[in-house]
């Protein structure tokens, strides 16, 4: 009975639909609008978005805040920071900050090696990451779960646990170990030799002729190379996910077609990842970027400058008065926006690729 009740119910023709369109249209203005504003839904769609936009304005207050009253006191004289009655506008607006971060402390010498630095890690990285994470997605082999885990462990070890065997690591650079395999006592079993005096000549070797790789670019290149640089862990996760997600009937088409392993994936694979690949340059160029880990660890000397170590007080800017360490806290946090400021610059450029990469990182066909 239900059935033959919903059968039998007049049906809205595309023409009755026109109908009343063209009826509503001649009807007098204000009918048009007591029916269009007048009513439930409308009061309900204007409540809403009311709540919505009052809800999202307060938390980009909360956001936003600190950042205008970092870059507003960026801009302010010694004097404003005592002046109870100068919050957010300066009173004194000067540039005398800027002037001193950028011919004080080098800041277009440390600029110009950050970008350096970044640009190689960051291209290197990505490379290196797309190629462990699309043999780890498509290629079935024993331990191919257990290296899969080993990557994810890197993401939970805590970096500051390896500090010492890393530096020492390249500080004594020795390829392959032989430096060191051979001052472990590899001649005592010699009679020929002196065992004491065999070891401590090939210690002395060690020493002595292994590489100093630290105040140099090379520890970071080796590090991203081997696919072990700083989140390699996570770049590597996320681009696995984003390839597990590509049907293998592409790649079965290319084989097919006589396409190689490298061809395939140079060729093919390569061109539809470019939102992903995108996505995962940026982070390893910004991560780099602002690092102070790997900076601090690998770059000792004091006139090799990188943007992380420009955060200090210039030698015009310092000064003994009242409001002394709030004008310092200004200088440090104009030094930090000077970082920032090439990556937030990137990310307006950038920020359509890095939304679509993040979204198909989740992609999986498991």
């Amino acid at each position: 009975m239900d059935a033959q009740k919903q059968n039998s119910a007049p049906k809205v023709t595309k023409e009755s639909k026109n109908k009343i369109k063209v009826d509503f249209e001649r009807s007098p203005l204000k009918d048009r609008l007591k029916a269009k504003f007048i009513n439930i839904y409308f009061l309900q769609n204007v409540i809403f978005k009311l709540f919505r936009f009052v809800f999202l304005l307060g938390i980009a207050y909360i956001v936003l805040y600190p950042f205008f009253t970092k870059v507003a006191g960026s801009f302010m004289a010694p004097e404003d920071f005592v002046d109870v009655t100068v919050r957010l506008i300066p009173k004194h607006f000067t540039f005398d900050i800027y002037k001193a971060i950028w011919s004080e402390l080098d800041y277009l010498d440390a600029f110009k090696n950050t970008l350096l630095l970044s640009l190689m890690t960051a291209i290197l990285q990505t490379l290196v990451c797309s190629l462990i994470a699309y043999g780890l997605a498509k290629y079935k082999f024993k331990g191919n779960k257990l290296i899969f885990l080993l990557v994810v462990l890197t993401m939970i070890v805590p970096h500051k646990t390896l500090r010492f065997s890393i530096f020492m690591h390249f500080r004594y650079f020795d390829v392959l170990g032989i430096l060191s395999f051979l001052s472990g006592g590899v001649f005592e079993g010699f009679s020929l030799f002196s065992a004491n005096a065999a070891s401590d000549v090939i210690r002395t070797l060690a020493t002595e002729h292994s590489l100093n790789l630290t105040n140099t670019f090379f520890p970071m290149i080796i590090l991203s190379i081997t696919g072990l640089g700083f989140k390699n862990g996570l770049y590597i996760f996320m681009l696995r996910q984003f390839f597990s997600g590509i049907p293998d009937s592409l790649e079965e088409s290319a084989y097919i077609d006589g396409s190689g392993n490298f061809r395939t994936f140079f060729q093919i694979i390569l061109p539809i990842s470019i939102p992903m690949m995108i996505t995962v340059f940026l982070f390893a160029f910004c991560w780099q970027w602002t690092d102070s880990f790997y900076t601090n660890l690998f770059f000792t000397r004091t006139d090799f400058n990188l943007l992380p170590k420009i955060v200090g007080i210039p030698t015009s800017l310092q000064t003994e008065y009242a409001g002394q360490n709030l004008y310092y806290a200004a200088i440090r946090n104009t030094c930090g926006i000077m970082i920032i400021l090439p990556l937030v610059i990137l990310y307006v450029f950038m920020q359509r690729f890095l939304v679509e990469g993040i979204e198909r990182s989740g992609l999986t066909a498991e």
